[in-house]
């Protein structure tokens, strides 16, 4: 930020003529001032000045004051574009003009080179002539100054006229890409990024100065009734463009798509003229700056919204939301100046009113009496204030008399009582639910292919699986609940589970089945295992 400190300087107007006759050699083609150089350009401006106060005109921003003697000049300050403001500036000597050149090399807007050229005899060579250029930050801190100088800030409007230059070199870019013309793509590429970023640029500025607009108190009623109509047509105006454009926009970007992004940064990085940056550097700006300029007319894929890269709207989608909303606050304010010019009485004429009668007040004690009467601290406190104990505070005891009251810290920074809040949210484990369900699910279907195993044949006769003993076992469970009864026999029981059957009938002698775990041993059972009839299973449930 060093580079800046001409622009706070005391002597600040010298430092700028100074930069100013740098900034007009650099557009000459010159780059290498000396200070005598710097001297005959500041008089030759100097003189031309002159003439025109002579002749009563209004000074230009290229016609800086002289220099030379240290007599007193009238001369304009460099407020380039702002209303000229004629002050008094002396003139400055050969040697004074390099004091500054120096300084200007200290801070590091000045480059400085040592010149023998004009060394005529050998005292002069010894007295080492300096050449000053700008460095190329300090040509940067100059230029951003200037621009601020320059600028119009009650020049504040939206761009109309651009959407349709945008979409003719939309379609002119599509073409030349179509037929190969490289030239033709890069001039067109930087013309569209150009007025681009003009166009948001400017409507940044425009929706700046509104705001300043709706919220200022130093507007006056008429002066905004003045100038509504225009307003309010020129912000319809361009929301009406900006939404009849946009599809036909998005539609011409679809077109260069269609004829090849990358083949068109590709010859676009190739007449790019930036030799300082390679091949690679080129592209990969020209591919940024297509994504952005995509990006203000078309609307994400579903791929790029999930990762992040862009907003669920487009630029211009952004642009007319925010046009529409400043339309509304227009309205509102519009409807604020109406009500208080109808009523004759406004909450802002009223404290202009009560700031002049404290201003008017003779005494102290008048005035500490004027803020009892308006704000009634003097009166009793609100009765929703209690101390815990009322009947040693009362809520009739003054504010003045009362000690302070506790209260909450959210009552003190938001003006709202402390309150329980909104339960706490909660949180589902969907995923977990999920990988439960589909384990579930996978068991449940592990037996039942275990059982339809089972019911394939004799259970006696082959020896069973970790699988199929489970089932088995879940069977005779069920099978179980009639076995015992309290007197007398059973004669047979049956168990169903997965789509089969089991049946424990009587049977001479003991029977076997051999499982994956080792015997299983029945006495006077013998187990079959068949596949369920599900119809007459349904019949026998509807009996």
């Amino acid at each position: 930020m060093r580079l800046f400190s001409f622009a706070t300087a005391d002597r600040r107007a010298d430092y700028l003529w100074v930069l100013r006759a740098f900034d007009s050699a650099r557009a000459a083609y010159v780059v290498l001032l000396h200070a005598d150089d710097v001297a005959d350009w500041l008089d030759r401006s100097g003189r031309i000045l002159a003439a025109d106060t002579d002749g009563a005109s209004t000074p230009s921003r290229d016609d800086p004051p002289s220099s030379g003697t240290r007599e007193p000049h009238h001369t304009v300050v460099p407020d380039s574009g702002v209303a000229a403001d004629r002050t008094l500036v002396s003139r400055l000597s050969t040697a004074e003009i390099g004091q500054l050149l120096d300084q200007l090399h200290t801070w590091g807007v000045l480059e400085r080179s040592y010149d023998g050229t004009r060394a005529a005899t050998l005292a002069e060579y010894r007295n080492r002539h300096f050449a000053y250029q700008f460095s190329q930050a300090g040509f940067q801190a100059y230029r951003a100054v200037a621009g601020v100088l320059d600028a119009r800030l009650d020049e504040a409007a939206l761009s109309r006229l651009v959407l349709p230059e945008l979409l003719a070199d939309l379609h002119t870019l599509a073409e030349a890409n179509r037929v190969g013309d490289g030239a033709r793509c890069y001039r067109t590429l930087r013309r569209l990024d150009a007025a681009l970023s003009e166009m948001a640029a400017r409507a940044a500025h425009f929706y700046l100065s509104l705001g300043d607009l709706v919220r200022t108190t130093e507007i006056t009623p008429e002066s905004f009734l003045a100038h509504k109509d225009a307003l309010l047509s020129h912000m319809r105006e361009f929301s009406l463009d900006l939404a009849r454009f946009t599809p036909r926009l998005a539609h011409a970007i679809a077109e260069i798509e269609e004829t090849g992004v990358e083949e068109l940064l590709a010859r676009v990085a190739e007449y790019d003229e930036r030799v300082l940056l390679d091949r690679a550097a080129r592209e990969a700006d020209w591919r940024t700056r297509w994504a952005g300029l995509r990006h203000w007319f078309v609307p994400p894929t579903t791929v790029e919204s999930a990762q992040g890269n862009s907003g669920a709207t487009t630029e211009a989608e952004r642009l007319r939301e925010a046009t529409m909303s400043a339309i509304a606050a227009v309205l509102s304010l519009l409807r604020r100046v109406t009500d208080s010019r109808r009523g004759g009485v406004s909450r802002e004429s009223a404290l202009r009113h009560l700031a002049g009668w404290f201003t008017a007040a003779p005494t102290t004690e008048s005035a500490h009496a004027l803020f009892d009467a308006v704000f009634g601290l003097g009166k009793p406190r609100h009765v929703a204030m209690e101390h815990p104990d009322s009947d040693l505070i009362p809520t009739i005891r003054s504010w003045w008399e009362a000690p302070p009251l506790e209260i909450s810290r959210t009552l003190a920074e938001t003006g709202r009582p402390a309150a329980a809040g909104a339960p706490a949210r909660i949180h589902r484990n969907d995923s977990g639910i999920r990988r439960l369900r589909d384990a579930q699910l996978a068991a449940q279907r592990a037996r039942a292919q275990a059982a339809r195993s089972l019911a394939d044949g004799d259970v006696h006769e082959k020896v069973l699986d970790e699988r199929e003993t489970e089932v088995l076992l879940r069977l005779l469970d069920a099978a179980s609940t009639a076995w015992v009864p309290v007197t007398g026999r059973v004669a047979s029981n049956t168990g169903s589970d997965s789509g089969v059957t089991l049946t424990v009938s009587p049977h001479e002698g003991s029977t076997v089945v051999r499982t994956a775990h080792g015997l299983l041993h029945l006495n006077n059972r013998k187990l079959d295992v068949r596949p369920t009839d599900t119809a007459r299973s349904r019949a026998a449930g509807g009996r």
